[in-house]
């Protein structure tokens, strides 16, 4: 019934009984008294509809932890799956969906709400399925900039005489240019290797690979079946193809200007940016690689996984690892 329906059964029930009225318009005796005492209490605002939200709700979850969930989600761009485990190792109990609830009620449950010009508006690729660790790894180079010495225009700002510096030191030929991550990470396990080198020719990223497949046999992973790369002249070389046909049994190219396609390292290396690289401000490129190297550890054998079941990279391996333990510090 509509707020003018009501408005009439309430203006009858000034001649007539309420019981009387309440039986003609098919409605209780309660329901029309309840409307009738709001209206002489409120007038016409009383006459509508109230939200069913309770007045009070002891076990909702406090402001300060709703807080805490959105920061984490915005800086980090966390899950919700590990903002519960980032909480939970803060002593706050709150379960997955709770903190679905919530990043749905903030507008921030989805990745496109938080990066709406990123990669995350594409549509999402095949998944690549691999059956046991070593049956596809995957390969992959991030290019970016060195940091002078003493921290560059991201540490002391953009015009700052730092900044001014190290550009006219890059200018008078200075050791400048990029530094380049080369990566590989395993499938199956997600158990990763970094080194940043200062360049992506092919003699650099056969070396890498051989200390690569050194890193994997020490974790049990000895033969590999394919090995996915992108279409770089590093890749394509027949020094690395040769190399490469010693350890895996396949080499296998994705489409030109595709990355998704070699998506496991596409996602690994957005979780070094947004953890390791871009966490602070770092004042030489000597300290950026050691805080890598020190990363790498925590991302194989603390950092839980999703795939893991919320376990590390490690504790996928079939080889006995040590030290191997989620934590969220």
């Amino acid at each position: 019934m509509n707020i003018e329906g009501r408005r009439r059964l309430i203006e009858r029930c000034r001649t007539r009984p309420i019981a009387h009225v309440a039986a003609e318009a098919g409605v209780s005796r309660a329901c029309l008294s309840k409307w009738k005492n709001r209206y002489d209490q409120y007038g016409e605002a009383g006459l509508r509809d109230r939200s069913s939200v309770p007045h009070s709700s002891p076990t909702q979850t406090p402001p300060d932890v709703v807080e805490r969930i959105e920061q984490l989600r915005r800086d980090n761009k966390w899950s919700a799956r590990r903002i519960a485990l980032e909480l939970a190792g803060q002593g706050v109990r709150i379960s997955e969906r709770t903190v679905g609830r919530w990043l749905a009620r903030l507008g921030i449950n989805h990745r496109r709400f938080l990066d709406p010009y990123g990669s995350a508006n594409r549509r999402p690729p095949k998944q690549i399925v691999a059956r046991y660790p070593g049956h596809t790894v995957h390969l992959d180079v991030k290019k970016v900039g060195r940091i002078p010495e003493g921290g560059g225009r991201r540490a002391h700002g953009r015009g700052s005489e730092q900044a001014k510096a190290a550009q006219r030191a890059k200018t008078a030929g200075d050791k400048g240019g990029d530094v380049y991550l080369h990566s590989a990470v395993d499938g199956f396990s997600h158990l990763a290797y970094t080194e940043p080198l200062p360049d992506e020719k092919a003699a650099t990223t056969v070396a890498f690979l051989s200390r690569a497949r050194a890193f994997f046999a020490a974790h049990g992973i000895h033969r590999v079946v394919h090995v996915v790369t992108d279409n770089g002249a590093n890749c394509r070389a027949a020094a690395f193809t040769r190399t490469l046909a010693l350890w895996a049994s396949r080499h296998q190219r994705t489409r030109p200007y595709t990355p998704r396609h070699n998506g496991k390292v596409e996602r690994y290396r957005r979780i070094l940016a947004e953890e390791p690289l871009y966490a602070r401000n770092w004042t030489s490129e000597a300290e950026r690689a050691r805080a890598i190297a020190v990363w790498n550890v925590h991302y194989n054998y603390h950092r839980p996984h999703t795939t893991a079941g919320n376990r590390p990279p490690a504790s996928r391996l079939r080889t006995s690892v040590t030290n191997v333990m989620a934590s969220n510090s």
